[in-house]
C-alpha cells in the first residue's frame, strides 16, 4: 500500500495559498486598497467552496450521516479533515484483517510485442485510499485553474503597476504558481490513467520532472503575456480572455448537439436530470478555464458515456500550441507597440524573444516527454515526431492540390500534361489524429 504523499501535497497546497492569501489581504486593507483585497478574497473563497462540493459530492457524504464531516466542510476545513482520515487509513492498515478483497485485473505495459495480466487483491482500506487519492485529484486541478490561476495574473499584475514585489506577495505568487503546475501535473496523470485504465501504468521522476518543466514554463509565459498585455490595453484584455474562454466552454457543447446522441445519465444516480445538467456545465466550466492557461491532457466528450475523450493523436495538441503560439506573438507584439514610458526599466524586445523562448521550451519539455518518458508510449499508434511529420505531409499535400500563383505551365507539343509528383511523406496520413492527451 502506496503512502498517500499525493493527498498531503494537494492539502500543503490549498492550506498554504489560502493562508497567504489571506495575510495579504489583511495588508491590502491596512493600506486602503480594497478592491485588491476583494479581488484576492474572491480567488480564494470561490475556488475553496468548490472543493468542498467536490469532496462532499465525491464521497457521498449527502447520502450518509456524518453531519460532523459536513458542518468541517462548512468551515471550510474538509480537506485537513479528508487528510488526516486517508493517513489513518494508511497507518491501521494490516492491523486488523479484512473481511473480503476485491480482485481487479490489470494488463501489464507490452515488452517486445508481449503483455501480461495480473490480477491484485483490493482490501476496503486500499478501496478508501484509492478513494482519496482520486478526490484530491481533482479538487488540485479545481484549485489550481479556478483559483490559483487567476491569483496568480492579479498579483503579478499589482506588481507590475506597483513596480515591486512585497514578501507577502511574493509568496503568494510562488504558491499559486506550484499550485498550478501541479494541477496541470495532475491532469496529465489523470489523461493517463483514464485513457490505460485496463493497464498497470507506473509514472517515473524522469516523467514528472519532465512535466512539471513543461507546464511550469508553459503557464509561466502565459501568464506573463496576459499581464503585459493587460498593462497597457485594459479595454482589450477582457474580450480576448472572453472569446478564449467562450470557445473551450462551447466546444464540447457543440460536438455533443452535432452528434444527436442521447443526453447522459450516468455521472450519478441520484442526480435529477437538472442536476446532471449542473454537474456537466461545472465540468465544461472547469475544462474551459484549464485551456486559457494551458492545454488541458483530459478532453471532454459529452457523447461518450465516460465523457472523457480516449483517442491519442497529435494533430489537435499541435493545433492548440501553434494558435496559442501565434496568440502570445501577437499580444507581446501589441503590448511592445502599446507600451508607455511606464516600461522605460524594461529591455522591451529582450523580454518579448525571452518570453517566446520560454514558450518554445515549454513545447521541448512536451515533446520530450512524450517521446521519451510517457509510461505507455509503447501502445502509441504513432510516436509524436510521427504525427508532426504527417501533419507537414498533409501541408505538403494540400498545398499541392492547389494552384500556385506562376505555377501554370503550357503544354510541350507532342505532350500530354502530367501532374506534378506528390509530396512523398513517412507514416500514413490517413491515420486517425484525433484525440486528447
Amino acid at each position: 500500500m502506496r503512502l498517500p504523499s499525493s493527498v498531503l501535497v494537494s492539502v500543503s497546497l490549498f492550506t498554504a495559498e489560502t493562508t497567504a492569501a489571506l495575510y495579504l489581504s489583511s495588508t491590502y486593507r491596512s493600506a486602503g486598497d480594497q478592491i485588491w483585497q476583494c479581488f484576492t478574497l474572491l480567488f480564494t473563497l470561490v475556488p475553496s467552496v468548490l472543493v468542498q462540493l467536490t469532496l462532499i459530492f465525491i464521497h457521498r457524504d449527502l447520502s450518509r450521516d456524518r453531519p460532523l464531516v459536513l458542518l468541517l466542510h462548512i468551515l471550510q476545513l474538509g480537506p485537513i479533515i479528508r487528510c488526516l482520515d486517508a493517513f489513518c487509513i494508511y497507518g491501521s492498515a494490516g492491523k486488523v484483517e479484512e473481511p473480503y478483497v476485491t480482485i481487479t485485473r490489470k494488463r501489464q505495459i507490452p515488452r517486445d510485442g508481449q503483455t501480461e495480466e495480473v490480477e491484485q487483491e483490493v482490501g476496503q482500506a486500499e478501496g478508501k485510499l484509492v478513494t482519496h487519492r482520486a478526490a484530491f485529484a481533482r479538487t488540485s486541478v479545481i484549485q489550481a485553474f479556478l483559483g490559483s490561476a487567476p491569483q496568480l495574473t492579479l498579483q503579478l499584475y499589482i506588481c507590475v503597476l506597483q513596480k515591486g514585489v512585497s514578501i507577502g506577495r511574493g509568496t503568494l505568487m510562488v504558491i499559486s504558481l506550484l499550485s498550478i503546475v501541479y494541477g496541470a501535473l495532475r491532469c496529465n496523470i489523470l489523461a493517463i490513467k483514464i485513457r490505460y485504465d485496463d493497464y498497470e501504468v507506473s509514472v517515473r521522476p524522469l516523467a514528472y520532472l519532465c512535466v512539471f518543466l513543461w507546464r511550469g514554463f508553459e503557464i509561466a509565459t502565459r501568464v506573463t503575456v496576459l499581464v503585459l498585455f493587460s498593462s497597457v490595453l485594459k479595454v482589450w484584455v477582457l474580450p480576448v480572455v472572453s472569446v478564449n474562454f467562450v470557445l473551450f466552454f462551447l466546444r464540447p457543447w457543440v460536438i455533443f448537439w452535432s452528434s444527436r446522441s442521447p443526453f447522459p445519465e450516468n455521472i450519478e444516480k441520484t442526480l435529477t436530470r437538472v442536476g446532471t445538467t449542473i454537474v456537466l456545465c461545472m465540468l465544461t466550466f472547469l475544462y474551459a478555464g484549464i485551456n486559457v492557461f494551458c492545454w488541458s491532457a483530459v478532453q471532454l466528450r459529452l457523447d461518450d458515456p465516460d465523457l472523457i475523450d480516449k483517442g491519442q493523436a497529435w494533430r489537435r495538441v499541435a493545433v492548440y500550441y501553434s494558435l496559442r503560439f501565434v496568440e502570445n506573438t501577437g499580444l507581446t507584439l501589441m503590448w511592445y507597440v502599446h507600451r508607455t514610458e511606464f516600461y522605460q526599466w524594461v529591455d522591451a524586445p529582450v523580454l518579448e524573444i525571452l518570453l517566446l523562448l520560454g514558450y518554445a521550451t515549454a513545447v521541448f519539455f512536451m515533446l520530450l516527454f512524450y517521446q521519451f518518458c510517457h509510461p505507455c508510449r509503447q501502445l502509441f499508434s504513432s510516436s509524436p515526431a510521427q504525427g508532426f511529420w504527417e501533419c507537414c505531409g498533409s501541408l505538403c499535400l494540400l498545398r499541392g492540390t492547389l494552384p500556385q500563383p506562376g505555377s501554370i505551365r503550357t503544354k510541350p507539343p507532342g505532350k500530354d500534361n502530367g501532374d506534378d509528383p506528390p509530396c512523398v511523406t513517412k507514416g500514413d496520413i490517413g491515420q486517425s489524429l484525433c484525440g486528447a492527451v
